[in-house]
């Protein structure tokens, strides 16, 4: 994974084309670098499951 796929895979989930996205173990850190430079970092989620994937969502704080 580059880095503009993973800002265009946040772009999609932020924008609600895709509803969840799986993020494998050897693109986990190219995919960071990108999460952490998004002004809106804390409205996505990340739940860690087996075999280092990750499973990130889009979940907008509305307060």
């Amino acid at each position: 994974m580059t880095n503009e796929q993973a800002v265009s895979l946040l772009e999609d989930l932020r924008s609600h084309n895709i509803q969840e996205l799986k993020i494998e173990k050897e693109d986990f850190l190219t995919f960071r670098q990108a999460l952490m430079k998004a002004e809106d970092v804390s409205n996505f989620r990340g739940v860690a499951k087996h075999h280092g994937i990750t499973i990130y969502t889009y979940e907008p704080n509305w307060s």
